[in-house]
């Protein structure tokens, strides 16, 4: 395995490909414009939204490995790791890239709504599969800022830029937005392989040794980056991943409080509270009443 290539700055990414900078913090990439692509893992210190058209082996992404699909959108975030490590080279590759770094950001509207794409912590696997409009779109939205980086550098050009790929990325949450609609029955699949999650961890001694089951925990079983996971669900429920998982735990407890006589202490130990008193808000919060008050109401057959 080589080292990876750590790209602090823009200037970097463009020299490793021969390419002229023309915005110290942004860049548009045409891959077509590139003789030879060498094969590297990287590490990006910037924003990156890849389109490649044709690319040789499997994509490194983090710690797994991905046949790239051609067609399809991913992104990248500072700090992340991805390329082909086999030391080879792709020749003649095709396809575009756009490269904007975080101080490009700064101080804009933009840089507050960054939290709100969370696919830029998707997996390659869960990369963005457009239809033929809409990577129109994309490729027009591209225009539009390779356009900007080709006029002089002004008082306007940082907003017109940002303001441009502001656009991109609203278009992006709107295909993802399709992409789970469109994926109906794979997501169906997604929420009962997370119940069945769910039940198994309750019905094992898991809570007692690691607590409560977290959405990160939760999405790694499931082979699902935790933005991705979180999103797929909150589409499909209208409730966020740690809502769902709430739900359960008080649905689980719900069960015990009717079945057993327990108390609320060793209810909230069984099922991965720390604190009973942590158990204690989260059913009250959920369902309205305290534990005791609910154990009381059904006792009574209210």
């Amino acid at each position: 395995m080589s080292e990876i290539l750590d790209l602090k700055t823009i200037h970097d990414y463009n020299t490793f490909l021969g390419l002229e900078t023309l915005n110290p913090l942004v860049s548009f990439v045409d891959f077509s414009k590139v003789e030879v692509l060498p094969h590297r893992r990287k590490c990006f210190n910037f924003y990156g939204i890849f389109l490649k058209e044709k690319i040789h082996g499997p994509l490194t992404y983090g710690r797994n490995k991905y046949d790239y699909e051609e067609g399809t959108l991913v992104f990248v975030a500072p700090g992340q790791v991805a390329g082909i490590d086999d030391d080879g080279f792709t020749p003649h590759p095709q396809g575009y890239a756009l490269l904007f770094h975080p101080d490009l950001l700064r101080g804009t509207t933009l840089s507050r709504k960054m939290k709100e794409y969370t696919f830029f912590s998707y997996e390659v696997n869960e990369a963005l599969h457009m239809s033929e409009r809409e990577r129109q779109t994309i490729f027009n939205c591209f225009s539009e800022i390779e356009e900007e980086l080709h006029h002089s550098i002004d008082k306007h050009s940082r907003s017109i830029i940002t303001s441009n790929i502001e656009v991109l990325l609203n278009h992006c949450l709107r295909f993802y937005d399709r992409q789970f609609t469109t994926r109906k029955a794979l997501n169906r699949d997604v929420l009962i392989r997370f119940e069945e999650l769910m039940n198994g961890y309750f019905e094992s001694d898991k809570p007692e040794q690691i607590g409560l089951p977290t959405v990160a925990w939760c999405a790694d079983q499931l082979h699902f980056s935790a933005n991705y996971f979180g999103d797929l669900i909150k589409k499909e429920t209208g409730k966020s991943a740690i809502e769902y998982i709430h739900l359960t735990v008080i649905n689980r407890v719900k069960d015990l409080l009717t079945s057993t006589d327990k108390t609320v202490s060793e209810i909230a130990y069984e099922v991965g509270f720390q604190y009973p008193h942590h158990l204690s808000r989260m059913f009250k919060k959920v369902s309205g009443h305290t534990p005791n008050e609910y154990r009381n109401q059904i006792m009574r057959g209210a």
